[in-house]
Parts: C-alpha cells; structure tokens; sequence
C-alpha cells in the first residue's frame, strides 16, 4: 500500500519533528510560558499545512490559543470527522529527578524522552502523519476531516466552553476523535468508555490577622492548622467514604453488568502496589480498587500550606492554613452541585474561632460516559482489533479531558478516545516517554480508521 510505503521511508523525518515540538516549553500553567505556548501553536498550524490541511490557523481564546484546520472535498455523502488534541504540557518540576532535561528531548531504546512526548504531543501529531501519508499518495482523504487542538487541557481547559459555543459551526462534525489518549498496553488495545469529571477547590481557613507566638496565645485562640486538619477529616471517614452531604446523590450505580465488564479485565493487586508503591489499597468500601479507580467518585488532598515551612523550628500560631483539593466524579454528577455542597459542608463544619473558605479552582469537568452501542465506538474497536490483532479492552479511565464534556453539551457528540499513549509513560511526571512502535502504529491506525469510516 503507498500510504504504508511513505509511513515507513518517512519515519526519521517524522522522529525529528517530534523532537523539535517537543523542545517547545509549552507549559500552559506557567505565565513565563505564555509565548511558548502561543509557538505551540503555531508549529501545529505550520505542520498541518505542510500535511495538505487546508486553512489552518492559530484562533485566539480568552487564555490561551486553539489550532484549527480542515479538509473537506471528499463530498456530501461522506462524514465529517473532527480530530482533537492538545499541543501544552505539565510543569516539568522537579528538573532533578529527570535523567536528560525535559526539554532537551532524547531518543532512547525506541522511545523519545521528553515532556509531553506522550501527552499530548505525541499523540496529537500521529494523525496529522496520517492525514499527510494519505494526501500524499492518494490525493484526498475518505472522509472529511477537521483538527480542533488546544493550548489549555492540561489547567483543565477553562477557556474553551466559550469558544466551542461561539464556534459550534466551525467544530461541527458527525464524529469526534481523540488523539489525546491510551492504550491498555503495547500489545493489548482498549476502548475507553468513561472519563472522570474534575472540581478543583482551595480550602482556606483564617484566625488572627498575622501569625502569633505560639507560647503566648497558643491557649487562646483558634489555630488554623488544626481546625483545617478537623476539616478533612469531616470530610472523609477513616474507611475512605466520602462524608459531604450530597456527595454521592446523582452518582448513577454500576449495574452488574458494568461490574462484569470491570472484572473480566486482567488486575494483580502486587502489580498495582509495586507500581505504587503504595502498603495496601484504600478507597471506598463495597467496591474492588478497579471499580474505584474506574467508576467511582473521590474527594482527594492535593496539597497543604500552613505556618513555617523553613528548616528547624519556628513556633508560630499560624494565621492562615490552605489546602487544594479535587474530586473526581462520575456519572451523572454535576461540577457546580458538588461545589456548592463542598461549600456547605464547610459552613457547618467550621470549628469555632476561625473562618473557612470554598476558593473554586479555574478549569474543570463534568464527567463523560459512553453511551451504549455508539457507532464510532464500534468503528474505532474494529479498526484496533485489525491492528493489534486482538479485541481492545472496554475500559474506564480515572483522569479527565475537560473538552469532551463540552464538545458533547455543544455539538451533541461523544468523542472517542484513539490515542496510542501508556499509562506507564510517566504522563505529568520525570522521565515522560513515548514509545516509537507506538508512534508508527498509530499512524497506521489512523489511516484505517479514516479508511473504515469512507466506506
């Protein structure tokens, strides 16, 4: 096949383009990387147009900017396809626990190491290899395609619900794609049908106007790192039961059927725990660890500011105590009623002698379940067993993807996640890589699924 033939004798090229885009520090989260990000950018639009893309162009947002592209001569009578991604990246911190700079990026034992090698830019870049193979042997594509990547998946896309609405004609598609996604394994595929919703919070709990001596008003008023630590607790029961009034109301059980499917994928609890590196699992009673991690909501700790936090001691009473926290839902739990029952909780909670605020974090998500039956699903799930030679998997992911959540509420579809990354290529940790066989087979991958969908 000439589409195979110029996967294959261009692959090199295709390695040094992934390194140069990686070298990008595009770190949405960072404001010194804002014009890295705006460079992100405008690499992909260059290299969609070097692909054949038409109009391909950097759109602007409130925050930062998306890329936008298309083709669409393969006529009336044939789908318009819509492929997402995000060209931003993590924080790279902490520099000294990566083996080669982060954004020097290597080629190693058939991977590329390097942030955001795998997540997203990897991954992202695979199906415009594809689009390109296939435009430059054949002419034209079988469907019609559209590219929709953002600059901001990674703070949780807070600037993208406006631009999806004010742009629904330009995005509308009869089928949406993601190529910001897994894999279960190198030889075993997946089909992911659920995603995690995400609200993200600052509790902040104040007493006096500044820190005090500890041994003078130590027993006189409130301290705010205890009445913090009371707080959390409130929260959470020691078996791992979340305690927020409401918490749990809209969370849609899972059927035995769901619990089936669940249990029919392979788990070993030494292997997660070695992965971990963790004791012993914890979580919610009366489910397994996968159904938690899979399809069950958490309330989590993510981080805790209070007091001194130098070397040796300094024995203050704090003034103020912070801590972030997020909660992953499911189906059919609602970001903002989950907010407004953290607040409460707090309110009825706060020990005497201090203050306590709900801060919402920017970004967010409502969680996304696959219907039953979808049509792209199945189309995804046949071309993935063509290509690995075996059925994938249907899976639930814990993470998020903000932007699909939105592309459902704007567009009326569900996304489907057709991404060639791995869980265990230290995604938002050092040492992220991308695995180069996955890179090459997910360039033919796409190539059959837009084969598939023209026919």
């Amino acid at each position: 096949m000439a589409w195979q033939q110029y996967l294959d004798s261009e692959q090199a090229r295709f390695v040094q383009e992934l390194l140069a885009f990686v070298r990008i520090r595009s770190v949405s989260a960072k404001p010194e990387n804002i014009p890295d990000v705006v460079r992100a950018a405008e690499w992909v639009a260059q290299r969609l147009t070097a692909a054949g893309v038409e109009a391909a162009e950097v759109l602007p947002t409130d925050g930062h900017p998306v890329v936008c592209g298309h083709w669409l001569h393969a006529g009336g009578d044939k789908p318009t396809i819509l492929i997402y991604g995000h060209f931003d990246v993590q924080p790279a911190e902490p520099f000294d626990l990566w083996d080669s700079p982060p954004f020097e990026p290597e080629v190693r034992n058939g991977r590329v190491w390097g942030r955001g090698a795998s997540d997203d830019k990897g991954g992202m870049l695979v199906p415009i290899l594809a689009v390109e193979a296939l435009l430059k042997t054949a002419g034209r594509l079988p469907v019609n395609v559209k590219f929709f990547f953002e600059g901001q998946e990674e703070i949780g896309s807070p600037d993208l619900p406006p631009f999806v609405a004010a742009n629904a004609e330009l995005l509308t598609a009869d089928m949406i794609f993601s190529a910001d996604g897994l894999q279960y394994a190198p030889d075993q595929p997946q089909i992911v049908e659920a995603l995690k919703g995400l609200v993200k919070a600052e509790i902040v709990v104040r007493g006096p106007r500044s820190d005090q001596h500890s041994g003078l008003h130590g027993g006189g008023i409130a301290n705010p790192a205890m009445a913090l630590a009371h707080l959390l607790a409130s929260m959470k029961s020691a078996g791992g039961l979340v305690t927020v009034e409401g918490f749990y109301d809209d969370v849609v059980p899972l059927t035995e059927a769901d619990r089936a499917v669940i249990a029919r994928i392979p788990y070993e609890e030494g292997a997660y725990l070695a992965e971990t590196g963790a004791p012993a699992v914890f979580g919610e009673p009366g489910y397994t660890t996968r159904e938690r991690l899979w399809a069950r909501p958490t309330l989590d700790v993510n981080g805790l500011t209070s007091g001194w936090q130098g070397i040796g001691s300094k024995t203050v009473h704090p003034a103020e105590a912070r801590a972030k926290i997020t909660c992953r839902l499911v189906a059919a739990q609602n970001p903002a009623k989950i907010l407004a029952a953290l607040a409460a909780h707090l309110q009825a909670h706060c020990p005497t002698g201090v203050t306590a605020e709900l801060e919402p974090g920017q970004g967010g998500a409502g969680p996304f379940l696959m219907p039953s039956g979808h049509n792209a699903t199945g189309i995804a799930a046949q071309v993935l067993e063509e290509v690995y030679g075996k059925a994938p998997y249907r899976t639930r992911l814990g993470g998020s993807i903000p932007v699909m959540t939105t592309l459902l509420e704007v567009l009326g579809v569900h996304a489907v996640m057709f991404g060639f990354s791995h869980d265990d290529e230290n995604l938002h940790a050092p040492n992220e890589f991308f695995r180069l066989e996955a890179f090459r087979l997910g360039q033919a991958a796409y190539v059959r699924l837009l084969q598939r969908l023209g026919t």
